[in-house]
């Protein structure tokens, strides 16, 4: 039997830490940390103080393609690339990375985030394996999650075609078009 590294078990719990706080669910723990479930469990309710939330996660990829989420969704994805290729981070550490600077341009903007942490690593799951891609807007050039085969010519971003009822409804990560 291999012998724990004391360092590396400290380095998984201090990133199980920082997942918690994000709001990660226990089974993207479970995915990026070598801790048990037991062990992961425990700390779980030590930190948020209350047990985890149960169910599976979200697989669909229909969410990101929705106007509000995606526009969310591209804002998150387009800071993971950047961090991706500027930075050596790995790859939980950029999702990390990522999800803490989208969180502060809401905030920043004074809008509600749409993106929860666990959607947001399974979005980069989704584009890792090429379930989602970025396609780039012919009106404003901007890049934007799109399914695969999206005709990229012709792809027009939901910011520069809104769909007839958006920016209506004042709920949570609500944008303001004026």
């Amino acid at each position: 039997m291999a012998q724990k590294s004391i360092v590396s078990e400290s380095a998984d719990i201090q990133r199980a830490v920082t997942l918690i706080h994000l709001g990660a669910r226990l089974q993207v723990l479970e995915s990026v940390t070598n801790l048990s479930y037991e062990r992961l469990l425990r700390l779980y309710k030590e930190v948020a103080g209350k047990s985890p939330s149960k169910g599976q996660l979200p697989f669909s990829t229909d969410w990101f393609l929705t106007w509000q989420p995606n526009i969310h969704a591209s804002l998150f994805a387009n800071i993971h690339q950047y961090l991706s290729k500027a930075s050596e981070l790995e790859d939980i550490d950029t999702v990390i990375k990522a999800y803490e600077l989208y969180t502060e341009q809401m905030q920043a903007g004074g809008i509600e985030p749409l993106l929860s942490f666990t959607r947001a690593w399974r979005l980069v799951k989704f584009m890792d394996n090429n379930m989602l891609t970025q396609t780039k807007c012919s009106c404003c050039g901007g890049h934007f999650v799109t399914e695969p085969y999206e005709i990229a010519r012709n792809f027009v971003c939901g910011l520069c075609e809104p769909p007839a009822r958006a920016g209506k409804g004042s709920g949570a990560g609500a944008l303001k078009l004026h």
